[in-house]
């Protein structure tokens, strides 16, 4: 038969009825071969590339989008993503932010079409380790007094102070306590008093043997005096971790302030393992107390716990500062053979040592089956934000960067590595690990602390001894 149209049918001067209705069916058939106009089915990106020269830039992105006939359908929900945020971070509406150097893809998506841009941030400026002296005898912790001088605490038992510069031995001074210096231990971490222009304080950590009754254990205490000239006065020892132990190794420690003035103190689990779970006790714990010793009455001291304690489950946190613009405490610590981890420290939190850890007992085959506790540590305990494995780097020394020489470091985690023998530069979003990046590991020493200086340059101290600028 041959194909009759509604057209013909006019030119005729009727259309059958039935005809009609068979005709205005099929044009309504689902079957039908015809584009759906709100069906998205390809994305054009302008730029369709990005080159930016700093973190901080900023380029909008648009997105095209198009039906199968090639028309564009204006109203279309798309959704942005970054496959690193810590080189490129993109907003709802497209706008993408450089955040660190390196390349990254930035991506619009409507359904399961979708499109993206390549991102790269210029290289970074080249940045060089400057030895500015050597010769200390084992530096562990370093803070900056107001006028630039350096005030570095040596495992053996004595401060120095160095010139702003870096490059001079200013003076010597003795700690006014014992300490015991064998294996791990010795004088530890030294903070300046958030109120040190006005009361020339500062705080310590210290391995201190025991006396009496304990006679022969040893355990990490906090000491205090105001700096006077090139002595120490009003000195005090203001809290000591109990029990005390037999043992030397898995002090911790570091010393952070809070803006409310109470001050974090982390310690390890003294090489025990299982006292890390003990609430009772301080091993294994982070602890916040007032600047006299005394205990904050807000600590969120649940059933069983030692008042001071703030979180418990740690092994050996040897790094630790608040995020910039938060109360927010972050701590590095070590794990077993593997299991390093980087975490956020909530108040009450338990971070599950020796229960679990993403590290396995000395001596394992590497690999994952060995994982103490099977690794995972949710629901029950608070997930590490980054670990590494499957050996360990032994994180030391911690910064949250917050300066102008390295603007596309700002906010990132820079940590020092004893066993990896590096600087560790870890970059965050929000909450989660963006990116990590190993840096300065020509160097080949151990990085027992990092410091911001004043000056916005960053600042090591070694095992060796070295005192280490990073600069550009």
């Amino acid at each position: 038969m041959p194909r009759v149209s509604i057209f013909s049918m006019r030119r005729l001067g009727f259309i059958p009825p039935v005809l009609l209705a068979t005709l205005l069916a099929s044009c309504g058939d689902p079957s039908s071969t015809e584009p759906d106009a709100s069906v998205a089915t390809s994305i054009a990106l302008t730029p369709s590339s990005l080159s930016m020269s700093s973190p901080g830039e900023t380029v909008q992105l648009t997105a095209t989008v198009m039906d199968q006939t090639g028309v564009t359908l204006p109203n279309a929900s798309v959704v942005w993503s970054s496959d690193d945020v810590g080189v490129a971070d993109v907003s709802e509406d497209g706008l993408v932010t450089a955040m660190g150097y390196g390349s990254a893809r930035v991506s619009a998506a409507v359904g399961s079409v979708s499109a993206s841009a390549p991102v790269t941030v210029e290289t970074a400026p080249e940045t060089q380790a400057v030895e500015l002296l050597s010769g200390l005898s084992s530096p562990w912790g370093m803070d900056q007094l107001p006028d630039g001088r350096f005030l570095i605490t040596q495992k053996g038992g004595s401060f120095v102070v160095l010139a702003s510069t870096g490059e001079t031995v200013l003076s010597t001074i003795p700690s006014p306590f014992a300490v015991a210096s064998g294996g791990q231990g010795g004088l530890l971490d030294v903070v300046l008093d958030p109120d040190f222009d006005q009361n020339s304080t500062i705080y310590w950590t210290f391995s201190e043997p025991g006396v009496g009754a304990e006679s022969g254990l040893f355990g990490t205490a906090v000491g205090a005096a105001t700096l006077v000239g090139d002595a120490l006065q009003n000195v005090a020892v203001i809290y000591r971790q109990h029990p005390k132990t037999s043992g030397q190794g898995h002090y911790g420690s570091r010393l952070v302030f809070r803006s409310d003035g109470t001050l974090f103190v982390t310690l390890g689990d003294r090489q025990l393992g299982s006292p890390a779970q003990d609430a009772t006790g301080t091993l294994g714990k982070v602890v916040r107390i007032n600047r006299d010793g005394s205990v904050p009455a807000d600590n969120p001291r649940p059933t069983g716990w030692a008042p001071e304690i703030w979180s418990m489950g740690h092994r050996n946190p040897q790094g630790a500062a608040l995020r910039p613009g938060t109360d927010d405490l972050w701590l590095v610590e070590h794990g077993p053979q593997g299991g390093d981890e980087l975490n956020l420290v909530a108040a009450g939190a338990n971070h599950g040592w020796p229960v679990v850890s993403y590290g396995c007992p000395y001596g394992s085959p590497v690999g994952d089956a060995c994982r103490i506790g099977g690794g995972t540590h949710a629901p029950q305990y608070v997930e590490p934000v980054s670990y590494w494995v499957p050996l360990s780097i032994a994180p030391a020394g911690m910064i949250f960067y917050g300066g102008d020489r390295f603007p596309g470091w700002r906010d990132n985690v820079i940590l020092g590595a004893l066993a990896g023998r590096a600087v560790w530069r870890v970059s965050l979003a929000g909450d989660v690990e963006a990116s990590r990046q190993e840096l300065f590991a020509d160097l080949g020493e151990r990085i027992r602390d990092i410091h911001e200086g004043l000056d916005g340059w960053i600042y090591l101290v070694t095992d060796s001894g070295r005192f280490i600028q990073i600069r550009n």
